[in-house]
């Protein structure tokens, strides 16, 4: 078994290493990750400039892109096998609800997963690994779940795990993604040469948190565990935008 794992925090990230660590006697393991911390970079690919890739010290593989790009260039050229399973993480803070699309740990993930290898982001909700390694020994049951018996068809999960003891974290529930409200206000400045500047402002509150819902999961002590899909056509949809468009439709 071979597995490939990339994260968005950095190579040298403690939820990465952590995660590796705990995962070497199941499969071979090869790290690929970005130089620096890329949260928030989505599905980006780099195209404006060529990419690196260097070995850190113990043994890591990083590149000077998006997390994306690392899981690209793994899938494209660095790897001589295809790894049976493409995994991301452990983030340093939460992914669920509408934050997933702005996500790079669920980015790396989705990459591996458009290359039809199952697919798997891992992050922890708080920030600061209080709880870490009960983290990922609920990431390791996961791991050992999808090495025994792969799930079928070929699946992209997204999983956040409460910040809490191991002996405090109820189970696991499968879940949709919640929402949240439009996010805060951007943050004005200036630079020391009066240039205004803005920051982007903090995630909005949580607007659907209910039944069945990550967010919820988490409230209630739980695992989330919510299987994503990238086709972005609203099926629904196509009939009403063709009675829509009426004349225009070719025929």
């Amino acid at each position: 078994m071979h597995i490939l794992v990339s994260n968005d925090d950095g190579y040298n990230a403690r939820g990465l290493e952590a995660l590796v660590d705990s995962l070497r006697d199941l499969a071979e393991i090869t790290v690929v990750a970005p130089e620096v911390n890329h949260s928030g970079a989505s599905n980006s690919l780099t195209l404006t400039r060529p990419l690196s890739v260097r070995h850190a010290p113990n043994g890591f593989m990083y590149v000077n892109g998006t997390p994306s790009d690392c899981v690209h260039v793994a899938m494209t050229g660095l790897l001589d096998i295809r790894p049976d399973l493409v995994l991301s993480g452990i983030n340093n803070g939460a992914n669920m609800g509408d934050d997933t699309l702005y996500s790079g740990t669920v980015a790396a993930a989705a990459e591996g997963f458009l290359f039809g290898v199952p697919s798997i982001a891992f992050s922890l909700v708080e920030r600061g690994w209080a709880h870490l390694d009960a983290a990922v020994a609920q990431a390791r049951k996961l791991v050992e779940r999808q090495l025994s018996q792969p799930l079928v068809p070929t699946m992209l999960l997204n999983v956040n795990f409460p910040d809490l003891p191991a002996d405090q974290i109820k189970g696991m529930r499968t879940t949709r993604l919640g929402k949240r409200h439009p996010s805060q206000p951007v943050i004005r400045s200036a630079t020391p040469y009066g240039d205004t500047v803005y920051w982007i402002g903090p995630v909005g509150d949580v607007h659907d948190a209910t039944h069945g819902t990550d967010f919820d999961a988490i409230n209630q002590g739980y695992v989330s565990i919510t299987p994503l899909r990238l086709d972005l056509t609203h099926h629904n949809h196509i009939a009403g935008v063709s009675d829509w468009m009426g004349p225009l439709c070719s025929a």
